[in-house]
């Protein structure tokens, strides 16, 4: 029986050891979703889960690439925390809608929260045009702690090669899905004049149908007394005749 159970301790063993490894991987500071449309714009989130068991994340540090800056960045409010936006003047001058942007969004800095041991905390950021250029974003990311550890999530993953230890968030850029337009999404208020044609035209077909309707209607209700007075006409016919015939 003890030989039996060998086997099995080992398997569980083996488990445990896979488990304990791979748990880390997910208490990684990542970006969600992992993807978004070349040239367009993206609401991106950075889930920061706390890892430790005796202290809690106070600040977290997200600089921008600079390689593709960012011409459009803004932060969403996220409660109990400070957020400052740091920009940089670019070395090469980049052009957004027709106007030439000089500087851009270097780093965005999140105070004053608290992420508790056992919680993670999501810090929104709507980025754009994101672009086209590439096939993806490398954010380096600061996580400290109240006991001043910092963790930096800073070594870029490459394909092929095992995950480093502290990896950054990494947004990988895909081609525009097929029907969106050149920017990789629906130009705003398109939607809206589409359903305002719509209802204009469909403003048109019932205003015509009711047309339509009242017309029948009413051709309905002629016919219907015509109908009247062609019985009754032909029971006054009937009566009389019967009478002429007892006569």
């Amino acid at each position: 029986m003890r030989l039996r159970r060998l086997p099995v301790l080992g398997a569980l063993t083996a488990g445990g050891l896979v488990l304990l490894a791979a748990g880390p991987a997910f208490a990684h500071v990542t970006v969600q979703p992992g993807e978004a449309e070349k040239g367009g714009y993206s609401t991106v989130n950075f889930k920061v889960p706390n890892e430790r068991d005796d202290s809690s994340t106070t600040k977290l540090e997200v600089t921008l690439p600079t390689d593709h800056p960012l011409a459009s960045v803004m932060p969403q409010p996220v409660p109990g925390w400070k957020v400052k936006v740091t920009k940089t003047k670019l070395a090469k001058p980049i052009e957004m809608h027709g106007e030439k942007i000089t500087e851009a969004v270097s780093r965005v800095t999140w105070t004053g929260g608290k992420i508790e041991p056992g919680q993670f905390q999501q810090f929104p950021l709507s980025v754009g045009e994101l672009p086209e250029d590439a096939d993806q974003l490398v954010f380096k990311a600061l996580q400290t702690y109240d006991n001043k550890e910092v963790v930096r999530w800073i070594e870029e993953p490459k394909e092929g090669e095992a995950e480093p230890e502290n990896p950054a968030p990494v947004l990988k850029l895909v081609a525009p899905a097929e029907g969106s337009d050149a920017h990789g999404a629906t130009p705003a208020g398109h939607k809206d004049d589409d359903k305002g044609d719509d209802k204009g035209e469909d403003g048109e077909k019932t205003a015509a149908a009711d047309s339509d309707g009242d017309s029948s209607d009413t051709t309905a209700r002629v016919l219907g007394i015509a109908g009247i007075v062609v019985g009754a006409a032909g029971v006054a016919f009937g009566v009389l005749a019967s009478r002429r015939r007892s006569a």
